[in-house]
């Protein structure tokens, strides 16, 4: 029996609906049915074709699958999923890339024509050494109308979208910059301006602007985009400032508005960028916006890209994927990158996950989350980012509910590209939030950074942070006595960087409390474990080596100076004063011991006039095993402030085996006499198995970061 062709297509959306299948291609058609022979061509249809099918809850046991096809799926405007687009517990929808094939969501546009510099005026102005080198390629004749330019970021910046960028072959481009490497220094401020930094020293106005050294912009043609970078004041603040005035003459810089917090320091550091004339290296690129050409000089030095060469000017705003009060979507097995804004942004709903996704080369976040519940991401690889990681923000700290958010067995790799301050790999703030079995390499500032309570960080692996910035912690929270029931286990923290104060390995800051750190492994870190006159943090079962030293304890809150009790004292004060006093009382009852120094709950505590200041008690550091240098108490702590017992120190390497054979601490260890038990190192990292397309970057099999992706060695303990 024949049936007519719209009976044909009839059953076949029944067949569809039953499955659950839809199927995308770069190369389909959205008038085609969605199946994997007649794919759609976007997103978007897709999206419309799972609502047809889950309006009103019709949605097929087991959910709904949106197959995508290899190739590029571009893109020049989020993809907006809503609560119409949501699945149901046990039956979600999901978005997954076809096993074996390579799904790129990609937020720029790829570029092919490259010939050489033929311009007279351009070739004068670049180095003799970059004008057979240096490539160009004509934006408004590859069909880009624009590029976004350089933007005020940093340090108490707000969040905003990157400028466009420059990627080959996955990897990020330096941006033509003085110097290539290292930096310029500022070498003063106009007399008669700036005001005292309340440590001893002066800072110059940031309207007033500074004096540079030397005479290499000089020989700059047009300044009128030139941006400066630098840590103007402090090693843990920078910031990106467009360049308003420039004279020569008096080597002096004026930057435009808005300002940051601080100002110019002597001797701080800071680079030039985007300058053309600066474009003498390999790698470097340079976008005149005005004409609409593009110059860059290749990574292999040579005067032609290389076939099949992957170049990709990132243009999107925007995350490449949005969804808003959604609950039970999985986004699984794709490649998101070159959107100038985050990778995925969720907020509202519940139960949505991102996982096995390689995220790379997005100007903000991979992945940003806030609000709602549950909802994670897992064994994803998430590389190149301008600003942070993974930013979780749920649960709600006037009752104490918890977001239930987390990450876990994921690589983080290079985060911090253009923001470096506070832009961790993994960032929490609420209560109730999770990060754990995460590898962290290769970072300016900070790996994880929380603030809340009852969040758990376990089990991940540290190593390589702080590698362009100073007085900083792999994982740092600081400045709130109600940050409580905070748990640190189980992490591996290794060969930590900083420059000025160096790094620590967990730092609990200007007074932040009560956190319980147990099972910790610290292998050269500065100061490992930092008590910044905080009260009734536990540090027990760590095992520090080759530490400078293991522990540190101050007493800062007993400093009577104005910079701490105007400004540091006073702000935790009111945060304390904003939680519910009754609630956090009894869920934490160690903070009762705040009453006779502030006041108890409701009292009116004077600040300055009568400052009694807070000492760092109830702090308990025990059954550690340390093998190198071990305690350090001052500025203002004294060791009886302290619980310290059962603690092994030693100098005897034995203790812990050779690094080439793993750290092994051995059964009849004196420490482990004294409470000492070792953290099983099997359990430390993304484990085995934690995604379906294999470990490394998990969407294609040819992708170049899986070298670098375990580029340092695992170091073992038993």
């Amino acid at each position: 029996m024949r049936f007519p062709c719209f009976f044909v297509g009839l059953a076949m959306v029944s067949v569809l609906a039953v499955r659950g299948d839809f199927h995308v291609a770069p190369g389909g058609s959205d008038t085609d049915p969605g199946t994997a022979r007649k794919p759609f061509a976007t997103l978007e249809r897709a999206r419309d074709a799972v609502r047809s099918l889950t309006a009103g809850g019709k949605i097929p046991r087991g959910g709904l699958t949106v197959w995508m096809h290899g190739g590029d799926h571009v893109r020049t405007r989020p993809l907006e999923l809503t609560g119409l687009d949501s699945g149901q517990a046990g039956a979600p929808v999901v978005w997954q890339a076809v096993k074996g094939e390579s799904v790129r969501w990609l937020g720029g546009r790829r570029l092919e024509t490259f010939r050489p510099v033929t311009d007279p005026g351009v070739l004068e102005r670049l180095e003799p050494a970059a004008r057979t080198n240096v490539l160009q390629v004509n934006l408004v004749a590859a069909g880009i109308d624009s590029v976004a330019g350089l933007k005020s970021r940093g340090f108490s910046r707000p969040l905003v979208d990157a400028h466009s960028e420059l990627f080959v072959d996955g990897h990020p481009m330096p941006l033509a910059r003085w110097p290539n490497e290292g930096w310029e220094r500022i070498a003063g401020f106009p007399e008669g301006t700036g005001q005292g930094d309340d440590h001893g020293g002066r800072l110059g106005a940031l309207p007033d602007g500074f004096f540079y050294a030397g005479d290499r912009p000089k020989r700059w043609r047009d300044v009128s985009d030139v941006w400066v970078h630098g840590y103007w004041a402090w090693d843990w603040a920078n910031s990106y400032e467009r360049v308003t005035e420039l004279n020569t003459e008096r080597r002096f810089i004026r930057t435009a508005a808005p300002h940051g917090l601080y100002g110019f320091r002597k001797g701080q550091r800071f680079q030039y960028l985007n300058v053309l004339e600066e474009l003498d290296a390999p790698g470097e690129w340079f976008a005149d916006r005005k004409s609409g050409m593009l110059y860059f000089w290749p990574p292999t030095g040579s005067v032609q890209t290389k076939k099949g060469r992957d170049v990709v000017l990132s243009l999107m705003a925007g995350p490449l994927l949005r969804m808003t009060g959604v609950s039970n979507v999985v986004v699984r097995g794709l490649v998101l990158e070159a959107t100038r804004g985050s990778g995925v942004e969720i907020r509202g709903g519940m139960s949505n996950r991102v996982e096995g996704c390689l995220l790379r080369n997005v100007g903000n976040y991979g992945v940003v989350i806030e609000g709602g519940l549950g909802h994670g991401v897992a064994a994803c690889d998430i590389l190149d980012t301008g600003d942070g990681g993974v930013s979780l923000t749920g649960g709600d700290r006037a009752t104490l509910t918890p977001g239930g958010h987390f990450v876990e067995d994921c690589r983080f790799e290079r985060q911090g590209r253009w923001s470096k301050c506070y832009v961790p790999a993994v960032l929490m703030q609420g209560v109730g939030l999770r990060a754990s079995h995460n590898r962290i390499v290769e970072h300016p500032h900070c790996a994880i950074l929380f603030g809340g309570t009852d969040h758990r960080i376990e089990f991940n692996e540290i190593a390589r942070i702080a590698l362009e910035t100073g007085d900083v912690g792999a994982i740092y929270a600081g400045r709130d006595y109600s940050f409580r029931g905070n748990r640190i286990e189980g992490n591996f923290i290794h060969d930590t960087g900083g420059i000025g104060m160096g790094s620590m390995g967990v730092y609990m800051d200007d007074c932040v409390s009560g956190t319980t750190v147990l099972g910790n492994i610290f292998l050269r870190v500065h100061w490992a474990m930092f008590i910044g006159g905080g009260r009734d943090h536990v540090v027990e079962n760590n095992l520090f080596v080759d530490c400078d030293p293991a522990v540190r304890v101050d007493g800062r809150g007993l400093d009577p100076t104005p910079v701490w009790y105007s400004m540091v004292d006073d702000f935790m004060r009111r945060q304390l004063a904003a939680v519910p006093s009754e609630l956090y009382r009894a869920r934490y009852p160690a903070l009762t011991g705040l009453d006779r120094h502030y006041g108890a709950p409701g009292e009116t505590a004077r600040v300055g006039d009568g400052f009694r200041g807070v000492p760092p008690e109830g702090n308990a550091v025990r059954h550690n095993l340390c093998v190198g240098k071990w305690l350090d108490v001052g500025w203002r702590a004294t060791a009886d402030m302290l619980d310290v017992r059962d603690n092994y120190v030693t100098t005897d390497r034995s203790q812990v085996g050779s690094e080439s054979g793993g750290l092994k601490v051995p059964m009849n260890s004196p420490a482990r006499a004294m409470g000492f038990e070792p953290t099983p190192m099997e359990k430390i990292g993304p484990r085995r198995g934690s995604t379906a397309a294999g470990r490394g970057c998990v969407a294609s099999r040819s992708c170049r970061h899986r070298a670098a992706a375990r580029s340092a060695p695992r170091r073992r303990c038993r």
